[in-house]
């Protein structure tokens, strides 16, 4: 299988949630989705965002929906901004943990300080999430960074792993860099992606960044995001988005690069995106790609021709299934 064909593919998924809202800065997307054997059931995370100005606006409320056919999906739980007294809220990521507890990990700009930060949630079902029970987990400042949002999370061999997407400050970072209330959109940080690391999913330890724009003419020398990471073939191949500049903030690309070892990556797409939209943008991104028995499955966000944003799903055959 090629590239062409996975982004044909990707293209005519079915779509799973539609925007609310016909025209540019409407999204629903930013999915993240788990599948517990417990409960025989798959759970999506996943956000929906109006225009600035438009209430509730931008990152206004985040959702958790169950499916057990991957076809049909009901939402069990949302929360809205309000209630962590957040400017926005940004991706989410669910899994219960070895004590028969789940953990709600969530991103949203902070009260504070107006920087991004990263929480976690626990409860013994997932209906049973309590907003006013969410606990700091990382703190942009007590890191060195300006922001730390968009948690996805995969498990392999006992061990968690945490990735984040991370602004680190350049010479352009100033005292007012926060003054919007996302940083991301002001040209004056880099977006890069670090990771965390558990065997609990409670105590982490911070390994770093681990992946970050290079060069100065690269199609994603802004930011690289990794927003899923799929092991194929005795190495992992990890989907981020990317960017030449905040001016593509919201309207990311699709990138690939491959590790070894979770923590040095080598970039697959240096000249270019590896899947576009064909609409508006070309935007397609937050791509959570994890292999579901016989099947890989893939929920992406992407950008219809209106400029708004939806959110599919595409499945493929495990077997012979390959990336490069």
């Amino acid at each position: 299988m090629n590239l062409l064909k996975i982004e044909r593919e990707l293209l005519e998924g079915a779509i799973i949630r539609e925007p609310v809202g016909d025209e540019k800065g409407y999204w629903v997307g930013a999915p993240g989705w788990c599948w517990d054997e417990s409960d025989q059931a798959a759970y999506l995370t996943y956000r929906i965002r109006r225009p600035r100005g438009v209430e509730p606006d931008r990152g206004g409320e985040s959702r958790i929906a169950r499916t057990t056919d991957f076809k049909s999906f009901e939402d069990v739980w949302s929360v809205r901004k309000s209630q962590y007294d957040s400017a926005s809220i940004e991706k989410s990521t669910l899994k219960r943990g070895p004590d028969g507890q789940w953990r709600y990990f969530t991103s949203y700009v902070a009260p504070e300080d107006g920087r991004w930060c990263t929480t976690v949630n626990r409860a013994d079902t997932v209906e049973a999430l309590d907003p006013g029970n969410t606990k700091r987990l990382f703190t942009a400042t007590e890191l060195g960074l300006e922001g730390v949002k968009d948690p996805w999370l995969m498990e392999v061999d006992g061990v968690y792993y945490l990735f984040l997407s991370v602004a680190k400050s350049t010479s352009t970072t100033g005292d007012k860099s926060h003054d919007s209330l996302d940083i991301f959109n002001t040209g004056e940080c880099v977006s890069a992606t670090a990771l965390a690391t558990s065997t609990d999913l409670d105590q982490w330890d911070w390994q770093g960044i681990v992946l970050e724009p290079e060069g100065d003419t690269a199609w994603d020398k802004y930011c690289r995001r990794v927003n899923s990471v799929l092991p194929l073939n005795g190495r992992y191949y990890a989907f981020y988005d990317g960017s030449a500049g905040h001016h593509e903030n919201y309207e990311e690309k699709t990138g690939l690069a491959v590790s070894d070892d979770l923590k040095s990556w080598e970039v697959l797409s240096p000249d270019g995106p590896v899947v576009l939209s064909p609409h508006a943008s070309g935007s397609l991104r937050y791509i959570d790609a994890q292999r579901m028995g016989d099947e890989i499955i893939f929920i992406h966000e992407l950008t219809r021709a209106n400029g708004a944003h939806e959110m599919r799903l595409a499945k493929f055959a495990a077997d012979g299934f390959s990336l490069v």
